[in-house]
């Protein structure tokens, strides 16, 4: 059963073909302690894994994953869900949706481990995980790396880089700026940032407009933003920094690239749902898998966070 003061997340496996389950097993004796967690998969699938048979942990499957009935501390505790089709993509799909309904229901935490998206995207129109929980709930979402230094948000995610700039015109970049506040201001409590840059779009700010006009706009826009500071330019914007900034730029990698390499530990944070998503900030690693080198660390912070 539940017990107070003690925290309760889900988490969704994810794609097999990855090292998420090393890492699972792996982060089983550092984590049982500190929280209980439900593992989302189909049970067959996570017993078929030799870095499973090897460790001679239990699996305790789950009767009922709203209440926690007949958790055991000292198993890895799975809610065992079918396989609805031959299709793995299928299959993934009801897991997270299945992952997502017991989030709503219960309030409680939804861990997402690593997909292949390509898997999805041969069959479905699919963006990514935080555009999917976004759109099957209805809500405008963004993601937000939170790191032990800084933090990011890219206003735009996994979209072609040609597509960008028709989201920094006046009425979006507007409209994503109010979403973003509306909802950091919900989560105040908890994550406080000295600092707000926004980074350039162009390299150099567009260099007094003679790379382009877009920097002239972004600038005009966030004026009306007393929290943001800036714009500043890309190449040397996360040089000095004071901690726990949060940076805003206008596309993936330019914000991704420097977050990952500078921070120790990280995790991806889906904002703006009525539960909190979490995610480990790296993919599958397929070409990792089965050799014993997978990092625990960005699961560990999103377990523990």
């Amino acid at each position: 059963m539940i017990k107070q003061n003690i925290k309760n997340k889900y988490v969704f496996l994810g794609d097999t073909d990855s090292i998420n389950i090393e890492i699972i097993i792996k982060s089983f004796k550092k984590s049982k302690h500190k929280v209980q967690y439900i593992i989302l998969c189909n049970i067959k699938e996570f017993k078929k894994s030799n870095i499973f048979k090897k460790s001679k942990i239990l699996i305790n499957e789950i009767l009922n994953p709203i209440n926690f009935e007949n958790y055991k501390k000292s198993c890895i505790n799975i809610f065992d869900i079918k396989d609805v089709s031959k299709k793995k993509y299928l299959n993934l799909l009801n897991q997270i949706n299945v992952g997502n309904q017991l989030a709503n229901s219960t309030g409680f935490d939804l861990i997402t481990m690593p997909i292949n998206k390509s898997t999805f995207k041969k069959e479905i129109e699919f963006i990514g995980m935080t555009e999917y929980l976004g759109s099957i709930n209805k809500k405008k979402t963004f993601m937000l790396m939170y790191g032990d230094l800084f933090s990011i948000i890219p206003l735009t995610t996994h979209i072609n880089l040609k597509e960008v700039h028709k989201f920094i015109k006046l009425n979006k970049l507007k409209s994503l700026l109010n979403n973003i506040f509306k909802n950091l201001n919900k989560l105040n409590s908890r994550l406080k940032f000295k600092n707000i840059n926004f980074i350039c779009y162009n390299p150099h700010c567009s260099e007094d407009k003679t790379l382009g006009n877009e920097d002239f706009l972004i600038n005009k826009i966030i004026k009306k933003y007393k929290k943001i500071k800036g714009i500043f330019p890309a190449d040397s914007a996360f040089k000095k920094f004071e901690k726990n900034t949060l940076f805003l730029s206008t596309y993936h990698d330019q914000a991704l690239i420097p977050f990952k390499i500078l921070n120790k530990k990280s995790l991806n944070l889906t904002v703006g749902l009525n539960y909190q998503r979490l995610s480990p900030s790296h993919g599958t690693a397929k070409d990792l898998k089965n050799k014993n080198r997978a990092d625990l660390s960005s699961y560990l912070t999103c377990l523990l966070f």
